[in-house]
């Protein structure tokens, strides 16, 4: 949500923000609310005026011994007349915030302009991709020949874009579960909440899912109970319609969740493996700022989640996403992409983002300031998607014998220093 008083006194500027990152402001529209809304109020202010003139003449009459009759009738239509342009102006009020429940947010003054990924700017790459004596694999042959992964299976159980997991494949995906919430907790300063799966529309309108994307949604039949696309989802809404002390700012949350998204407008993309599921498991990193110190949260969140690949020996490299490549909420993000060498791409593992007041607006998020109750700055990255990682480990360390090399870090998590076949359905 959008601080309303910034659009009425700067709908021009702000609609060249908004034009930069691809969105049209209908600023007609928001000129016209905005005007019958200070015609009503002007009038308002008026017939109060009049109102006050009238009850003082009425005073004045009365000691007089004047009949007042007719002009306390007529002053109590201009009490009937106020009301109702006072709740014509709250009604427009209603109006012009609907109208900005679908404005994305307005992109920082530092993010690049641009129209698509193809003008992302990246800011730094580390680790040196390997070079192989063989030819190396994508994971989804890997995995399926190594009897970890089976995608024929959770097709029959359920359908396309799931996953089962065997043997170490299912235990990798626990390890780097306990591995990322144990780096984040102990080395990061992040405590550890598990919250529902399960999220209500309020918190999914509190950080900006609906009602704009509802269709990538998965909703419970007959219920207000959504599958969470996101820990993002509970997380933030953890301190909905809350006030807390700046003292206690920034606050940190990491969680473990199962994510749900039906990955609608997404055919064709990624349709092979395990990058794009309608289920994936995520370690989300949250945090609550204060609106001057966000923009360093926000680099020490997207170091945290580095951090990550670096103890992995996965090599990756660090996007800013320009104005058309944000997501609906962002007001800056940087998006960390892992070296996958069996598609011999880079592909994003975390997307780290300010969203400043837009979700606090949205969800009702203050702390306590100097002189008023102002609103916190939210921030949120994966630190990282579990899958991703897991396909970035198989890819990276698979042997020309068809086995996976186990992370030094992740060994005493696994209990094993090599992947090897399981052929136990095989």
């Amino acid at each position: 949500m959008h601080d309303l008083q910034l659009f009425r006194t700067h709908l021009e500027q702000t609609a060249e923000r908004l034009a930069s990152r691809g969105f049209q402001l209908d600023q007609d529209a928001f000129r016209a609310i905005d005007a019958r809304r200070r015609e009503a109020l002007t009038e308002v202010e008026r017939l109060k005026a009049e109102r006050n003139d009238r009850s003082k003449d009425i005073g004045a009459r009365k000691k007089a011994g004047e009949d007042t009759t007719d002009l306390q009738a007529s002053v109590r239509t201009m009490g009937d007349r106020i009301a109702e342009l006072e709740s014509s102006s709250e009604q427009l009020d209603v109006e012009f915030r609907d109208l900005l429940k679908g404005i994305p947010n307005l992109p920082h003054e530092s993010v690049p302009k641009g129209h698509s990924a193809e003008d992302n700017v990246e800011i730094r790459r580390e680790g040196t991709p390997r070079t192989f004596d063989f030819e190396p694999k994508p994971h989804w042959d890997l995995g399926v020949d190594l009897g970890i992964l089976d995608f024929e299976r959770a097709a029959k159980i359920t359908g396309a874009r799931f996953a089962v997991y065997f043997g170490l494949g299912a235990r990798l995906e626990r390890a780097l579960m306990n591995f990322m919430l144990d780096t984040h907790t102990a080395e990061h300063g992040y405590t550890e909440t598990l919250p529902p799966y399960l999220v209500n529309s309020e918190s999914l309108y509190g950080t900006g899912q609906l009602p704009k994307f509802a269709e990538d949604l998965f909703k419970c039949e007959d219920t207000d109970y959504w599958l969470a696309p996101t820990a993002e989802v509970p997380v933030t809404n953890l301190l909905r319609d809350e006030t807390v002390d700046a003292e206690k700012l920034p606050i940190k949350f990491c969680s473990y969740t199962s994510c749900f998204r039906s990955e609608a407008g997404s055919h064709g993309r990624d349709v092979r493996g395990i990058i794009r599921q309608h289920q994936f498991q995520k370690v989300e990193l949250v945090k609550f700022a204060h609106p001057d110190h966000s923009y360093a949260e926000l680099d020490s969140l997207t170091n945290d989640a580095e951090t990550i690949l670096r103890k992995l020996g996965l090599p990756f490299r660090t996007m800013e996403l320009c104005t058309g490549d944000m997501g609906f909420g962002s007001a800056k993000t940087f998006d960390i992409e892992v070296w996958l060498p069996g598609q011999n791409a880079y592909k994003e593992i975390s997307s780290c983002s300010n969203y400043e007041s837009f979700q606090a607006r949205r969800a009702g998020i203050r702390f306590r300031g100097a002189k008023k109750n102002e609103f916190v700055h939210t921030l949120n990255g994966s630190g990282l998607a579990i899958g991703r990682t897991w396909v970035a480990i198989v890819e990276n360390y698979q042997q020309k014998d068809g086995s996976i090399l186990v992370p030094e870090q992740l060994r005493p998590y696994l209990n094993a220093e090599v992947i090897t076949k399981n052929s136990l359905l095989s």
